[in-house]
This record gives structure tokens, C-alpha cells and sequence, in this order.
């Protein structure tokens, strides 16, 4: 019997399915007909869009709520450039998803073809792990099953796959495709015993120690971890945003945000003298160099997959290069119920300082609008600790952080080193679809809203019953502060974005769609757009004068009379 020949397009889906890939989010071109055509033959669903950026999100998103590979394909040329900066997004924060991208065939080269003359593989290997085009159709099995390799395994982050499309559309026999070898190669490396037993001795020394959970922690593996070792030994444990859920909401080891460590010393509380940063990287997020967070007198264990990673800004006096959910299994097992005298009574005092940000912000209504705290907190309240949460814009997404707990790592995605506005609609696509069953709220600012809303007909043709929360300050909120606190109270520059009723407009996208002015309308029309059935939209009008205590932060201060030059979001610079 003569070998049955396979289309570029057919091989490629089929080693997608033999990797366990379900769900793929794409905008169509030419370039994809034939890997489209594969996807569906293999049962593979796609998801479409209104702009790559989205679908790439998307796809960033579905990775970062399961764990799992997100796929994105889109086309050539302007698709490819759309989907740069989902490919930075996913990049900065290791998230593991495989871009595939047409291209003008491989026989046109040097033609001027249509979307083509760029090399996109050139231009996409600052922004992914790893990026290849592929150069025939036999090898497309093989080195899809490369990329996906690349794409899980540490460090996880997005690869790049073009596919020329003669290279795609191309038929070769069976028997000169090559086969997807080692497409699901997972390892979990485990610690040493000596750095576990080095481990359990800093810890039994400590008398204020702290684990702060990063994104490698934020997986069902080891939040199961974690709640058998705070069931014994009452461990504050700080979070990450993705890691967040790894303890359930209202667990008395749960400190909430790691930025709440660096509020102890203001409410009189020696900060932590250990801290075991597991599975976070150090920058920005965690206070960068300012030691506000991992303060630079405590010692400090880290655990991460990339040993290139540890050590980045400060020596890691113990450097584990493992898996997060296996370092803890381990540390469990050499401490045999161990633990440092009085860390009950500094969980206590550690775990306080969560509570102390809400209590700041006392009223619902400021006379010029809604609290944006008392309105993410109404949101968070009604929509429970088992949803999924996406959380897009400046100040929007940090109120809206401080507001919500959940009950499972991954339950809430936000922004990461990139800073990338506009995550929002497809991080909540993503999540939807990878979790059906699950409520997805997407809370935004105006802002943010303003750089994909077009996808709001996604939510509409594909029945996603996404619930979206604008809260709209009129004003790109953290801009306007920022230049407020730097020029003073009546300066701004292209910082407002007054007039627009957003409540209309995704009416006409198809969304159940209200708009709130007051506080009290707030809990009766998130009861309706729970209980619409498809996605819903809900239009917040807050008060633009209040500040979020991050952008002070961030923006730094320079002390009267100082010469310093005052960087916003980044260290000043200290002059002479």
C-alpha cells in the first residue's frame, strides 16, 4: 500500500493533538488555510479574534490560568508585528506559549512579495525564548515538538514558529514526516539533600521567616504543597500575583501581596529576617533595589528553575536551582514537624498588615464619584474566591489587587515586567475558555479598555459569558497623578479622556450593558450581569482625584532642597 501523504497544514495539527492541545486562538490570513483546515480535521477548537495582540494574549492568558501550552497563530507580516508585544508580555514573565506565524513562500524570497521582506524570525528572538523558521515540510513534526520542548521547559517562556506557506501547504508520504519526538518531555528537577537540609536549618534558626510564592509556585502542585506545610508549621506566606490562591482565601498563613511586607515597619513590626523567595525572580515587583520588600538584612534562600536568575540584584545566600512543589515536599519532609520558636506569634504580626491597606479608604463615595477600592471590592465580593480575575490598566488593576482573594493560583492574571496595557480582554477570553465553568471577571480602566474593546464582539460571537467592569476616572489615572505630583495640582498633558460613555458603546457590541454613578446601583447591577448568561458590561463612574498609594510609590521622591533628578517609576538619580 503506497504511503499516504500528509499536508504541511495536517502534520502540524496533528502534533499540536498529540501534545495535549485543545484549544488554539487565532486571526485568519491565507498563510493559515492549511493549518487551519488541520485543526479542524483534528478537533482542535480555534477561537478568532478581532487583532493579534489579542488573540496572543489570549493565548498568554489560557497558559498562565492552566499551566498548560497557549497557542496562537496568526498571519504574516502586519499579523506577525500585531503579535510582537503579546510575545514580550509572555516573555518577561515566562509564560509558555507556542506562536506560530505564516510566511510568503520560501521559493518567492527576495521578490517584494505581499507580507513579506521582513525577517520576522529576526525581529521575534529579542521578544521569545526561542524562534525558528521552518524550512521543509518533512521536518514540521520534529521541530514543532522542539519548540513546545522549548516553550515548557525551564526556563518556560513563548517560542516562535514560522511556517512559509509552500512549507505548510506542501504534501510529503507518511514515511518522511518526521515524528514529534520528546513533545511531552516535562522534568521537575528536585533540590539536593544537602540544600534541602540547608534549607530547614535557616528556617529552624529565623525567628521572623516569610516564603513570598512566585509565578513557578503558582500551580496546583505546589499550593498542595504549601497548605500540607502551613498545616503543620505556621509559615507566613506572601504572594506574587499569579500565586496568589496558592493558600485559600481567609488562611491564617496567607499575607496576602508580597508588597505588604513593606508596611510591617510602619505599623511597628520588625520586618522578616528570612525570606525563602520561592520560585520568584527578583525586580520590580519585589521593591527592585530599594529593600522595602526583601529587606537587605534578612537572609534571603531562593528557589528557581534558572540559576541565572538567582543572585539577580542581591546574593542569594542559598541557591537552589529546582522545582518549587518538590522543594517544598522536601523541606517538609527534613523538618518532621520542626519549627522555630514563637512563629505563631510573628504569623500573627506578619499576616496583619493586610488588613491595613483597606482600612485606609474608609468611604464608598468621595462627592466626586465611587471609591475605585469600594467599587473592586464590591466586584471581588459578588463574584467570590473561586473566580477568575483579570485585572488591566494603571491604577484600576492595583485597587482592584488589593481588593480581591481567591482560592487557587492562577485565578488572577494581571499586568507583569512588561506593564502592557490592554491585556485584559484577551487574558479574560483565555481564561473563559480554558475554565468554562468558572466566572471571569475583567476589571479595566478606561484607559486600558480604549486598546482592545473591539473584542468585546468576540465575547459576543463566541457566547463567552465574560463579565467586564470598567472603572471610569475619565483620565489615564496613574499619568495624571504622576504629573500632578511632579508639576504640580492643575498640570496634566494628553491625560484625559473625558466624554465617552462606554456603557454604549458595548451595548452596540451585544453586551448586557449598564452604567453606575452611585455606589448603592453598584451590587444590583452586578447581580444582572451575573445572572444574564452571556457577556456583560458595567460602567463605574469613580473619582479621578484619588490616588493610588503605588504611584507615590512608584514615582519616587526627591527631598526639598536636593538636586537629585527625580525618575518617574525607576530610582532617582542622585546628583554630585
Amino acid at each position: 500500500m503506497a504511503d499516504e501523504r500528509l499536508v504541511g497544514g495536517q502534520i502540524l495539527a496533528r502534533t499540536l493533538k498529540t501534545t495535549g492541545v485543545k484549544q488554539a486562538f487565532a486571526l485568519h490570513g491565507g498563510h493559515l488555510e492549511a493549518l487551519l483546515k488541520g485543526c479542524v480535521d483534528e478537533g482542535i477548537a480555534l477561537t478568532d479574534f478581532r487583532h493579534e495582540s489579542a488573540a496572543g494574549h489570549a493565548a498568554d492568558g489560557y497558559a498562565r490560568a492552566t499551566g498548560e501550552l497557549g497557542v496562537c497563530i496568526v498571519t504574516a507580516g502586519p499579523g506577525f508585528t500585531n503579535a510582537i508585544s503579546a510575545m514580550a508580555n509572555a516573555r518577561l514573565d515566562g509564560s509558555p506559549v507556542l506562536f506560530i506565524v505564516g510566511a510568503p513562500p520560501l521559493r518567492e524570497v527576495e521578490t517584494n512579495p505581499m507580507q513579506g521582506g521582513i525577517d520576522q524570525v529576526a525581529m521575534a528572538r529579542p521578544s521569545v525564548k526561542w524562534a525558528f523558521s521552518i524550512p521543509s515540510t518533512e521536518r514540521i513534526a520534529d521541530l514543532t515538538a522542539m519548540a513546545i520542548r522549548q516553550a515548557r521547559t525551564a526556563p518556560m517562556g513563548p517560542v516562535l514558529l514560522e511556517l512559509p506557506i509552500d512549507v505548510l501547504h506542501m504534501s510529503v508520504p507518511e514515511s518522511r514526516a518526521t515524528a514529534p519526538a520528546g513533545v511531552n518531555v516535562r522534568p521537575h528537577a528536585a533540590p539536593s539533600p544537602a540544600e534541602v537540609q540547608a534549607l530547614a536549618d535557616m528556617l529552624l534558626a529565623a525567628k521572623r521567616p516569610v516564603v513570598i510564592a512566585g509565578n513557578e509556585a503558582a500551580n496546583a502542585a505546589c499550593a498542595e504543597a504549601l497548605r500540607a506545610l502551613t498545616a503543620a508549621l505556621p509559615l507566613p506566606v506572601f504572594t506574587k500575583t499569579l500565586a496568589q490562591g496558592v493558600l485559600p482565601a481567609g488562611h491564617p498563613c496567607d499575607g496576602g501581596a508580597a508588597g505588604n511586607l513593606a508596611l510591617l515597619p510602619l505599623l511597628g513590626i520588625d520586618p522578616p529576617d528570612l525570606v525563602i523567595l520561592l520560585g520568584g525572580r527578583m525586580g520590580l515587583l519585589l521593591g527592585g533595589r530599594s529593600g522595602a520588600v526583601v529587606p537587605d538584612a534578612a537572609r534571603l534562600a531562593q528557589v528557581h528553575t534558572n540559576a541565572a536568575e538567582i543572585g539577580r540584584i542581591r546574593d542569594a545566600e542559598l541557591a537552589i536551582a529546582a522545582d518549587s512543589a518538590e522543594t517544598v515536599r522536601a523541606l517538609a519532609a527534613a523538618l518532621d514537624g520542626r519549627a522555630p520558636a514563637g512563629l505563631e506569634q510573628w504569623r500573627a504580626q506578619a499576616t496583619s498588615a493586610a488588613a491595613v491597606f483597606a482600612s485606609q479608604f474608609p468611604d464608598a463615595e468621595t462627592g466626586q464619584g465611587i471609591h475605585p477600592l469600594h467599587a473592586a471590592k464590591a466586584v471581588a465580593d459578588k463574584a467570590g474566591p473561586d473566580a477568575i480575575y483579570v485585572y488591566d490598566g494603571g491604577e484600576a488593576a492595583s485597587w482592584a489587587g488589593a481588593a480581591t482573594a481567591v482560592n487557587r493560583p492562577g485565578s488572577l492574571l494581571t499586568h507583569g515586567y512588561l506593564g502592557c496595557l490592554g491585556i485584559g480582554p484577551g487574558f479574560a477570553i483565555g481564561a473563559q475558555l480554558a475554565f468554562p465553568d468558572r466566572r471571569v471577571v475583567h476589571l479595566t480602566g478606561d484607559g486600558a479598555l480604549g486598546f482592545h474593546i473591539q473584542e468585546f464582539d468576540t465575547m459576543v460571537r463566541h457566547h463567552l459569558p465574560v463579565v467586564n467592569v470598567v472603572l471610569n476616572n475619565q483620565v489615564w489615572g496613574m499619568s495624571i497623578h504622576g504629573q500632578q505630583i511632579m508639576f504640580g495640582g492643575n498640570y496634566n498633558v494628553i491625560s484625559k479622556l473625558e466624554g465617552t460613555n462606554y456603557a454604549d458603546i458595548a451595548r452596540a457590541f451585544g453586551l448586557n450593558s449598564e452604567r453606575v454613578t452611585q455606589f448603592a446601583e453598584l451590587a444590583g447591577a452586578l447581580d444582572r450581569a451575573f445572572a444574564c448568561g452571556g457577556p456583560a458590561f458595567i460602567e463605574v463612574m469613580t473619582d479621578a482625584d484619588v490616588v493610588h498609594p503605588v504611584t507615590v510609590a512608584m514615582l519616587g521622591q526627591v527631598e526639598a532642597g536636593s538636586d537629585d533628578v527625580l525618575i518617574p517609576y525607576y530610582e532617582n538619580i542622585p546628583v554630585g
